[in-house]
């Protein structure tokens, strides 16, 4: 089955690397205010990121990565040093972050110039009050049965339905959030008929093993402990059938795309060897995304089995990314989470087609994948 066939479409409507320290002073009151906010927590978001500092070069610049363990294209990247190897005039400084949110934070204060985050952060990102500078460069992955919703045996829950009035997990402002309210609106329920609890994987896994919540809905590899002892509800593969599908994104700074374009290039040209290896390799692939995880190659194979990954080819085609002077129908989609979001009072209210558009970075496109 072809990923057209199990998703549908997506247009369903429903050399200098400093940074400017306050990319949103002239974004007006709201935008001043959500800055200030965030960069007051930045200091706690940093803390608790785990930074890969090998082979720093004081002598050189350095390219600053968000990147998040789930399993992708981008575990393999870092892993295999294929940036490094492709870059070795610059340091590569890769930090690990537990969610969407908190890379959204880090651009926001200028601490990072590429990130993979969730589509359902991305389309948070480009809306007041955040207006974030960034620009949507690759799609990792398309979320499958590697996102979902899993309700703990002892509590009895076998639908969505019977989730009325119980504590249901997620990661706030994440493509598991937006999946929760589009599974519960599914069900004829709204957020209001749930208790939500923002809680990062880790921390609701611990929360799920104490019995303080009754589901949630997150990501691998969090989701496969869940799956242990709990019932999974619905995966984010049947909501994307349903019209409404997640993605893992890879973003970029619009204004490090603007000054290092042929970075932004190799970037992707190793992020698409990535694709293929998983396509070509899989063998190649998991010792890749077991040794950034943890875990072992089996798990690792199997953690990768459930994404759905597009080759370079369908990336750049018309119902993703799109090609230079053609942006693809991924602002569609983009527009359509941020529509959802503003129904759920999640952002005041939804950009226009264009500003999504102007944020897919299409630049070369498709010819620079092919190299």
């Amino acid at each position: 089955m072809t990923d057209n066939e199990i998703y549908g479409s997506i247009s369903e409507p429903s050399g200098n690397l400093k940074r400017n320290s306050n990319p949103n002073r002239n974004e007006g009151r709201a935008s001043r205010t959500a800055f200030t906010v965030l960069i007051g927590v930045l200091a706690l978001v940093l803390g608790a990121c785990s930074v890969d500092h090998s082979g720093q070069d004081s002598s050189k610049e350095t390219i600053r990565i968000a990147y998040q363990s789930f399993p992708s294209g981008d575990l393999i990247v870092k892993n295999n040093r294929w940036l490094e190897d492709a870059l070795p005039e610059y340091n590569v400084k890769w930090t690990k972050f537990d969610s969407g949110a908190d890379i959204n934070t880090a651009f926001i204060a200028g601490e990072i110039d590429f990130g993979a985050i969730g589509s359902s952060p991305v389309a948070r990102g480009l809306s007041a009050p955040l207006n974030i500078p960034y620009q949507v460069a690759f799609v990792l992955d398309v979320a499958g049965d590697n996102e979902a919703l899993v309700a703990r045996n002892a509590t009895g829950i076998k639908t969505v339905a019977d989730l009325r009035g119980k504590k249901v997990a997620t990661a706030f402002a994440s493509t598991a959030h937006y999946s929760l309210l589009a599974a519960l609106n599914q069900a004829g329920l709204s957020a209001d008929d749930v208790q939500l609890v923002d809680l990062q994987p880790q921390a609701s896994l611990a929360a799920w093993q104490r019995g303080d919540i009754d589901a949630v809905y997150t990501w691998l590899p969090t989701l496969d402990e869940l799956r242990k002892d709990g019932t999974q509800l619905i995966a984010s593969r049947e909501l994307a059938t349903a019209g409404k599908p997640t993605l893992d994104l890879g973003v970029v700074s619009t204004a490090f795309a603007k000054d290092h374009p042929e970075i932004v290039d190799t970037w992707r040209q190793v992020q698409a060897r990535a694709l293929t290896t998983i396509a070509t390799d899989p063998d190649a692939a998991a010792e890749a995304v077991a040794a950034q995880l943890g875990a072992s190659k089996d798990d690792a194979a199997a953690q990768l089995k459930q994404g759905v990954f597009l080759t370079p080819e369908q990336i750049s085609s018309p119902e993703w990314l799109g090609a230079e002077g053609a942006p693809g129908n991924l602002a569609v989609n983009l527009q359509s989470a941020a529509q959802f979001l503003a129904e759920q009072k999640q952002i005041d209210s939804v950009p226009d087609l264009a500003v999504f558009q102007n944020a897919l970075y299409v630049k070369g496109l498709p010819d620079v994948l092919d190299q």
